[in-house]
């Protein structure tokens, strides 16, 4: 097994609570279903949000999934003018057999334009 990172981000329409919680809830099933990953593969989960989204943490968001003995992290984006607004990224550090060309990076809901070489 090798530690590895997997990467993915999300937009919402408004800075809401309920959609920041079905937002990140959606993403990270997505990532883990992609990949294959079970909690007990999970080291630790970064979370980061644009200044413009205030509603609550991603991370309390991402406790739904079960991820209570998995060190979770919030951080701030910068502020970039231009930078696309209302976005969550995530950062995932995991343990896995699968080599960084086997992952597959998860961007949803506009959040793809970020990254158009890994979205899918």
């Amino acid at each position: 097994m090798a530690v590895r990172a997997l990467r993915g981000a999300t937009k919402l329409r408004e800075d809401d609570s309920a959609e920041m919680r079905e937002a990140v809830v959606e993403l990270l099933r997505e990532m883990f279903e992609r990949n294959d990953v079970s909690t007990d593969d999970l080291i630790s989960i970064l979370f980061t949000s644009t200044p413009d989204l205030r509603c609550g943490f991603p991370a309390a968001s991402a406790r739904e999934l079960a991820l209570g003995d998995v060190p979770l992290l919030c951080a701030s984006e910068l502020d970039i003018p231009g930078a696309l607004p209302k976005v969550v990224r995530v950062l995932v550090h995991l343990e896995t057999s699968r080599t960084r060309a086997e992952l597959t990076h998860v961007y949803l809901r506009g959040a793809e334009v970020l990254r158009l070489d890994l979205a899918q």
